[in-house]
């Protein structure tokens, strides 16, 4: 359901991406990563290592996810949907991998309340976010327990924002119309505008968006949940000793 909610959301969002710039510029990543005291993971994969900072003031999704990098359950998932100019999605329990004879169970069966910290925490690229279930089953956006996705999403002009703005507000399903400053920084960075205020954004990418720009270049199964043909593996995440 989560699936097919995003790929909703990414779908009003395609018009305005094929008139997108296609200039994928790096952004600065230290936009909003201020607090030195914020945790922070490395997730190696055979694509490359991906650092990330876990956000204090969203406590719970950081707690959460620090469960299960400390319990090395992402060790051997892999990014099972991938959808280019959108974003890479990762951590599903179906997807992942068993280690050949050890027994391991892992308590997926709850969810965790949503911490939207909107305009402050907006879908840039290279946003580290909560899957969660559609609204029509999930109307408080609560976040899945373990499925995480990271933002690439599209460039804009300050312009082709304006424009965006402009059709977000005639639309019935949007959960945020942006700010000037959010605008701003959609120019600045790019990322996926359709997205804030409806999902919780827990952390950000500090090193390795040039890993996540190869991984949503990937070709992928669009008959197969947007699957990439070859797995993407996470081969080892861990909490980085400061």
């Amino acid at each position: 359901m989560r699936r097919t909610f995003l790929f909703i959301m990414y779908c009003l969002l395609l018009p305005l991406m094929a008139c997108a710039q296609t200039d994928n510029a790096v952004p600065d990543t230290a936009a909003f990563h201020q607090d030195a005291t914020c945790p922070e993971v490395l997730i190696e994969t055979n694509m490359g290592n991906i650092r990330v900072a876990l956000y204090n003031d969203t406590p719970l999704h950081r707690d959460n996810f620090l469960k299960w990098v400390r319990m090395g359950y992402y060790d051997g998932c892999i990014f099972q949907r991938v959808i280019k100019n959108f974003m890479i999605q990762g951590g599903n329990p179906g997807t992942r991998k068993v280690t050949p004879g050890k027994v391991e169970r892992f308590d997926t069966a709850y969810t965790v309340p949503a911490e939207i910290r909107y305009p402050k925490y907006y879908h840039k690229r290279g946003q580290l976010c909560a899957a969660r279930e559609g609204d029509d089953v999930n109307p408080q956006k609560a976040s899945a327990p373990c499925d995480f996705y990271i933002t690439w999403g599209r460039n804009f002009s300050a312009r082709q924002m304006e424009y965006l703005v402009q059709k977000m507000k005639g639309e019935d399903k949007v959960y945020a119309i942006p700010n000037e400053q959010v605008q701003a920084g959609y120019v600045k960075y790019g990322g996926v505008p359709h997205l804030d205020g409806g999902y919780t954004v827990f952390g950000e990418v500090l090193e390795g968006l040039d890993v996540v720009e190869k991984i949503q270049n990937v070709e992928t199964d669009k008959s197969n949940n947007d699957r990439p043909l070859q797995d993407v593996v996470i081969i080892k995440a861990t909490e980085v000793k400061k």
